[in-house]
């Protein structure tokens, strides 16, 4: 019991319009009780807010959170240990899935006030997860991230966007890496 009482609070950070019921986001919050950071508007995302949500989820835990990121959860995670001092207290580690391009011309004008993604070293150990067939990330900027973030890449093949379409179901091997950065 007291492995438990020790142990990180997950912190899933879906992106963009919310992760459905099929991703692997959702099955983990289900099968191993994750929290999701929730969000006001998932269809028009503001940095901002965003920011403020999961500032106010790492201040109500009363342990130490390991981030569980997807997609524009990860440019949310990068920007917001970048102005909070929480991040090199509390946050133990990070499992950075897919992150979106936000940078990408045809996306700019969607998601506007996303820019410039942070692209700083993280106060935290880190993997960032990336498909080489990823339509909303190339592998080259994922490795470019990976380098600026000070994360660890984890090559994991030509998977699309990690999401719902990739047929992932709970996600075993994801899982195990989570488990793996939370060991260390």
């Amino acid at each position: 019991m007291t492995d438990v009482l020790n142990a990180p609070r997950v912190l899933l950070l879906p992106g963009w319009q919310n992760s459905d019921d099929s991703h692997w986001q959702s099955r983990w919050e289900a099968l191993y009780g994750y929290t999701r950071v929730q969000q006001h508007d998932w269809q028009r995302p503001l940095r901002g807010d965003w920011s403020i949500q999961l500032q106010e989820a790492v201040l109500e835990s009363d342990r130490p959170v390991v981030l569980v990121a997807h997609s524009l959860g990860c440019v949310l995670a990068t920007w917001w240990a970048a102005h909070s001092p929480l991040a090199g207290t509390k946050v133990k580690a990070a499992l950075l899935v897919a992150p979106a391009d936000v940078e990408q011309s045809d996306v700019r004008h969607v998601l506007p006030g996303w820019l410039p993604v942070m692209a700083q070293r993280l106060p935290f150990p880190s993997l960032l997860l990336a498909s080489r067939n990823d339509a909303y990330c190339s592998f080259e900027r994922a490795q470019h991230w990976a380098h600026a973030w000070g994360s660890t890449l984890v090559d994991q093949g030509a998977v699309g966007h990690i999401n719902s379409a990739s047929g992932l179901g709970d996600w075993p091997a994801g899982h195990a890496l989570l488990q793996q950065l939370m060991k260390d």
